[in-house]
């Protein structure tokens, strides 16, 4: 679960840095993992950082060094800076942040596109006992990946809400509703734009948005977003070995019926493999997601009791 939530924000990045610990070889199961989910997830601009030099003797630290170089050489990230510096000591810091101002660039924006955003939390702010007249609307937090959102917008949120239907079946409808303020960086604003996260204060009734219940939604101006889907057909890439596990376990051809764990933006769901080839793969979601043809989506499976990233797809 811990990786689905990274997978979750590694979508809103425009960079990352992949910190490692100089006291340990190099790599660990979960430092193969993160690196590619980030190559998964298209985050191009890396930094790695080699942290607690100050633990480790100086032949020790030189050795992970190489032991880094050389993890690095089969990914997109061989020409990636690495950084030693103690973060306890807030040694080299200063080189850091200098890198990183040089390595991850702020994106230029097109401010004419219509609002999307991908929400990764939503809240519900009232205290307990607060009087019907006081409530405050829900809220949801993310990133705006493009456009802009000012206070007063009418919004479109989807997959939505979870209605049954007749017979136990269940479907999702879209929710509309408008934004009533906007906080980024702490400060309350008029108007948000990409970087960094945003929270969107709604008219929602806050029992919609409490306890996350709308993390993995997009939102959009209504008639803009994608359409919601409960079936996906995807182009598949798979690993030669499972990531994240010490042993390196081969991985295997997906098979009709297994159940995987996908994750497409900031929504992580299950889905039952309904259909499997050797490079295409339809799978029914027990979540739908919201998503256009393009997108590109993590494939984890489980192993020995825990999901593994083995691949990604991407959506045709």
């Amino acid at each position: 679960m811990l990786m689905a939530t990274m997978l979750a924000g590694a979508t809103l990045f425009d960079g990352a840095i992949l910190v490692i610990d100089a006291t340990v070889p190099c790599p660990q199961p979960q430092t193969r993992e993160h690196l590619k989910a980030l190559e998964i997830m298209g985050v191009k601009n890396v930094v790695v950082v080699q942290n607690k030099i100050e633990i480790a003797p100086r032949d020790k630290v030189v050795e992970n060094y190489r032991q880094i170089r050389e993890f690095l050489k089969d990914s997109m990230y061989r020409d990636a800076p690495i950084i030693p510096i103690s973060a306890l000591h807030r040694a080299n810091l200063d080189v850091l942040i200098e890198v990183i101002e040089k390595i991850i660039p702020t994106p230029k924006r097109d401010p004419t596109k219509p609002l999307r955003a991908l929400i990764a939390r939503s809240f519900d702010v009232n205290k307990p006992g607060t009087p019907p007249e006081e409530l405050k609307g829900g809220v949801l937090g993310g990133s705006i990946i493009q456009g802009v959102a000012r206070v007063g917008d009418e919004i479109e949120i989807r997959p939505g809400i979870r209605l049954e239907k007749g017979g136990g079946r269940a479907e999702y409808e879209p929710l509309y509703t408008q934004i009533v303020s906007l906080k980024a960086g702490d400060v309350n604003v008029e108007e948000a734009r990409p970087g960094g996260l945003v929270g969107f204060g709604t008219l929602l009734d806050p029992s919609l948005t409490k306890s996350d219940s709308l993390a993995g939604s997009v939102v959009g101006k209504p008639g803009t977003l994608p359409p919601t889907l409960s079936d996906l057909n995807l182009e598949v890439v798979l690993f030669e070995r499972a990531v994240g596990t010490v042993d390196m376990i081969k991985v295997d051809s997906i098979r009709t019926n297994e159940v995987l764990m996908i994750n497409a933006g900031t929504t992580t769901t299950l889905g039952t493999v309904t259909k499997a080839s050797k490079d295409v793969v339809s799978v029914k979601l027990r979540r739908p997601v919201c998503a256009e043809p393009g997108t590109r989506v993590a494939i984890s499976r489980q192993i020995s009791g825990r999901f593994r990233l083995i691949g990604y797809g991407i959506i045709r």
